[in-house]
């Protein structure tokens, strides 16, 4: 069995800060990804990130990556990335069991940073499992990893960011997108996504939802209709779309299972998407040097996950034994970065539910 300091699970955003931050304290760091490419979902996001400087703002998120590979290589002698290697349980005594290939073994770290991120959530409804059905992540990895074109006539359904930017992609990959459908009242995402798509002539319904697909073999035909006041479809107006895809954006649920599995406190909070671990301010769990950042503490945008990371990263080598001559400095700096992008009225649901895991104290 493999001994190491830390560990950290997932390459994604969050993981490369932590792992950036752990190193920069003087700390040893094995990354584990159960992907052969590094960067977790930046590598399909083809859009420009909002936010500051600091979480790289007006720069695509298929770029951050790269960046984020180039500091860790000023560690190169204290960071190994260990890919295509899946994390198939933590144990009571941090003991890890990973496979990679053929190949079982067991790694034994001192501390743990999980930053596992999160899967999109699924619909139901009628034929929901007809070919042409897909995530909006999947419809993202088919255009902008492979260069594949999922198919001619697509509707979206999710208005949040995650929806409007896939639609507006799909319609720069010559892609027609006839409508947008949202359960809710309002638009979710934010409008100057909403209005590109709108400029372009595509609607967007709100309070719509989809009562069934249609096709024999893939999918040939979308039933929509609209919603009453307690989310029920109203009989008779429905509208029938002809489409050969249907992308699904409604939302993500963290990949937890891990914290579950090693005995971290969880909490169901609606307003962070799922099951999350109890937490104190420097993210470590209820579980003495587990740590966790990013979208399986809580579903936010990739700038959350990025400092989250710069957090987790330091508070792990602190407990590790290490220092650093500006360490106050840059936790202070961190600590105001979450609070500028949780500030404002898109910021209301997360604050929301971190206020209901965040335990008080040095030590959970």
């Amino acid at each position: 069995m493999r001994k190491v300091e830390l560990a950290i699970v997932g390459a994604g955003p969050a993981g490369l800060c932590a792992a950036i931050s752990a190193a920069s304290m003087g700390s040893t760091v094995l990354i584990i990804d159960r992907s052969e490419a590094i960067g977790g979902q930046l590598i399909k996001q083809t859009h420009m990130f909002f936010g500051s400087e600091k979480q790289y703002a007006s720069t695509r998120g298929i770029d951050i990556p790269k960046i984020l590979l180039d500091e860790l290589s000023k560690y190169e002698d204290k960071i190994e990335i260990m890919t295509d290697a899946t994390v198939l349980g933590i144990y009571e005594d941090k003991v890890m069991t990973i496979l990679q290939g053929e190949n079982y073994f067991k790694v034994s770290p001192s501390a743990i940073i999980v930053a596992t991120g999160a899967s999109e959530k699924v619909l139901a409804f009628p034929n929901n499992d007809l070919p042409g059905i897909y995530g909006a992540g999947a419809v993202q990895t088919l255009m902008n990893v492979y260069g594949v074109k999922p198919g001619d006539k697509v509707i979206m359904v999710g208005a949040g960011n995650i929806g409007l930017i896939v639609s507006y992609q799909l319609i720069q990959a010559q892609v027609e997108v006839v409508a947008v459908l949202d359960a809710a009242p309002s638009i979710g995402g934010y409008l100057v996504h909403a209005q590109k798509l709108t400029r372009l002539g595509v609607p967007i319904y709100t309070s719509h939802s989809i009562k069934e697909a249609q096709g024999t073999d893939f999918l040939e035909r979308i039933v929509a209709w609209k919603l009453d006041e307690n989310w029920n479809g109203i009989a008779g107006t429905e509208i029938e779309f002809d489409v050969d895809v249907c992308c699904l954006s409604v939302g993500l649920t963290p990949l937890s299972e891990l914290l579950s599995q090693v005995g971290c406190q969880m909490k169901y909070v609606p307003e962070l998407s799922g099951a999350v671990p109890l937490i104190n301010k420097n993210q470590e769990t209820t579980v003495d040097k587990i740590f966790v950042a990013g979208d399986v503490s809580g579903v936010e945008e990739a700038s959350s996950a990025m400092v989250e990371g710069y957090i987790a990263g330091l508070q792990a080598a602190k407990k590790l034994g290490y220092t650093h001559k500006d360490f106050d400095q840059l936790m202070s700096d961190y600590r105001n970065q979450l609070n500028d992008l949780r500030s404002g009225h898109h910021g209301e649901r997360i604050r929301t539910g971190v206020e209901k895991i965040i335990i008080e104290g040095e030590s959970c």
